[in-house]
């Protein structure tokens, strides 16, 4: 008898901790949180939807390899593993597991890396390796993904200080309007319908909801630029840039994207056109 897991060996410890804070995010709004994971190009792509919001938040880590265990019951307790490839070809993972689960695994791997001192630190300087969890039946979003190719840029994005004033302007006035609602009319089907008309909203003439930049912010995506951020290239390479375009607005097959340097937020414009495909996992 046999059973197989997957190994994912990070670039960077670094990346693999602020991964760990979106799953930690993302379980802050559903305890029960799935992510649907694509690894190829030596990239990592996580795909989570934080309720409410109503759009995909994707997140991406640099890879050195994605490695096949083979545990086999025996007498003698052996062990076998098989390398799936230096950077992970495409198609090497996808999968949909408990975002619990996987926060639990990241987070194992950087105590045990902890623990073992000088040679785990030197270990930390070039990566982190995590099992995989057990695969778990996908909620009807993971099978809708964006489209891999044919990002175009669109114009008209307001600035990053632009961006946070129209949120906190948003939210303002969702409190505010909450606060004058009559007691027999606070009920939560009034105070969603508030909502759904605020978050509705387009930022200025992009065609972006407002709700996209909302759940950006929630999820730390706005956050301030760090002096050098790891940016992953079409071809899934890390480079350290200075000073990373803080935001960028694409569009691809009825669907937007907000990019940021710490993850995207991907909003659904229209129905889908042939059929069911995957987000490429190296951004545009």
């Amino acid at each position: 008898m046999t059973a197989s897991s997957q190994e994912l060996h990070f670039a960077d410890a670094g990346e693999a901790a602020d991964l760990a804070a979106f799953l930690a995010r993302l379980i802050h709004y559903d305890r029960a949180a799935a992510v649907r994971l694509q690894a190829g190009g030596g990239v990592l792509a996580v795909f989570g939807r934080p309720p409410s919001f109503e759009v995909l938040a994707i997140r991406t880590a640099r890879l050195e390899a994605i490695v096949s265990t083979e545990a086999v019951a025996s007498d003698a307790s052996e062990t076998s593993d098989a390398p799936v490839g230096a950077a992970g070809g495409p198609g090497a993972l996808d999968t949909t597991v408990s975002a619990g689960e996987f926060a639990d695994a990241l987070d194992t791997a950087r105590a045990a890396q902890t623990a073992d001192g000088p040679d785990g630190r030197d270990r930390g300087d070039r990566g982190l390796v995590v099992t995989v969890p057990q695969a778990v039946t996908g909620p009807p979003w993971a099978g809708v993904l964006p489209p891999r190719g044919g990002w175009r840029r669109v114009n008209g994005l307001p600035g990053v200080q632009e961006v946070h004033g129209a949120v906190a302007a948003a939210v303002a006035e969702f409190r505010a309007r909450d606060a004058a609602l009559p007691e027999e009319s606070r009920t939560r089907a009034e105070r969603d319908r508030i909502g759904h008309e605020i978050w509705s909203r387009t930022l200025g003439d992009t065609g972006l909801p407002l709700r996209a930049v909302h759940a950006a912010q929630s999820l730390g995506f706005l956050r301030t630029v760090r002096a050098a951020v790891p940016a992953v290239t079409a071809h899934g390479s890390g480079v350290a840039t200075a000073s990373p375009e803080p935001l960028a607005l694409l569009a691809a097959g009825g669907w937007l994207r907000l990019r940021t340097p710490y993850g995207s937020i991907a909003v659904r414009t229209q129905g889908p056109s042939g059929g069911l495909s995957g987000l490429s996992v190296t951004p545009a």
